[in-house]
């Protein structure tokens, strides 16, 4: 054990530990010191069936598409999203080149609440599950430009003249 790292102490009665492998020391001079993982779990509040069950209970955003269906808010949400993408002429049907794979779609489900904890809006989106591409097979390159708005602004102006 070097001179700079100090022994492991350890009081059952404060529960703090300094690590074995500690050799910094605080703005004071003392070795860093931690609670040990006993003392943390034997001086954890103890937790109620009744709360926990209700933290259980408030879950708002359904778990599967099945769920989301059963429910006039989500139906609404996904019809609306659904409209969105057809009257912005996101995608197209095409068939699918030789070799390639179709990339599935996933639609994630959030609940906006105001500052008061009210639901404000059931949100529906539709993501792809890029997850499961592979390069070289389903794709070649990636490319995502980002600018400054700044930039754009002076590429117009400059354009402009």
């Amino acid at each position: 054990m070097s001179p700079s790292t100090p022994s492991r102490t350890y009081d059952p009665d404060d529960g703090w530990v300094t690590p074995p492998t500690v050799d910094d020391l605080d703005a004071e001079g003392v070795p860093v010191r931690f609670k040990s993982m006993e003392y943390v779990i034997d001086h954890a509040p103890e937790c109620t069936l009744e709360y926990s069950g209700l933290c259980l209970s408030a879950a708002e955003e359904p778990a599967s598409v099945e769920d989301a269906l059963d429910e006039p808010a989500w139906r609404g949400a996904m019809e609306a999203k659904m409209d969105l993408i057809r009257s912005n002429d996101t995608w197209d049907l095409a068939s699918l080149p030789a070799r390639h794979r179709a990339i599935g779609l996933k639609w994630v489900f959030k609940v906006k609440h105001d500052p008061a904890g009210n639901i404000v809006k059931h949100k529906a989106r539709l993501v792809a599950k890029v997850h499961a591409q592979r390069q070289g097979v389903d794709f070649d390159e990636v490319f995502a430009p980002v600018a400054r708005l700044e930039t754009v602004r002076l590429l117009l102006a400059v354009t402009a003249q």
